[in-house]
């Protein structure tokens, strides 16, 4: 065994895979509202299939920004534009109050590991016991 300690685990590491995974989720449930409003909101025109297709690819293409220290912040503004959807149908917006849920539980999370961080409560700060 050597006697050099090993770097402890970087917390934000998990975390900015959490925050990867949710957009490529809520970019394929934006994705899976093209045949809803095809079907029932009254069909697809082409603004709205440029703004659903469109703003999953935005958010695929923000998944890869998660390790920038404003990903959180920007991930919380985007949702804005999701919940413009109710202008292409109502479900798309109810899609949007979601994702703002869950980006808002995001950023209480991403809070708590801070503050618990700057405290050296973190599992990963503990000393091991001899």
């Amino acid at each position: 065994m050597s006697d050099t300690p090993s770097a402890p685990p970087d917390p934000w590491k998990s975390f900015r895979g959490v925050m990867a995974g949710t957009l490529i989720l809520e970019a394929i449930v934006v994705l899976l509202a093209l045949p809803v409003v095809s079907m029932v909101g009254g069909g697809l025109s082409g603004w709205s299939t440029a703004y659903l297709v469109g703003f999953a690819v935005f958010l695929v293409l923000l998944a890869g920004l998660q390790g920038r220290p404003y990903a959180i912040w920007l991930n919380l503004g985007v949702q804005l534009i999701l919940l413009a959807g109710f202008a292409v149908y109502p479900a798309v917006g109810m899609v949007g109050v979601l994702f703002v849920v869950v980006w808002a539980i995001l950023a209480y999370l991403r809070a708590e590991v801070l503050r618990r961080q700057r405290r050296g409560l973190l599992p990963g700060q503990q000393q091991p016991p001899d």
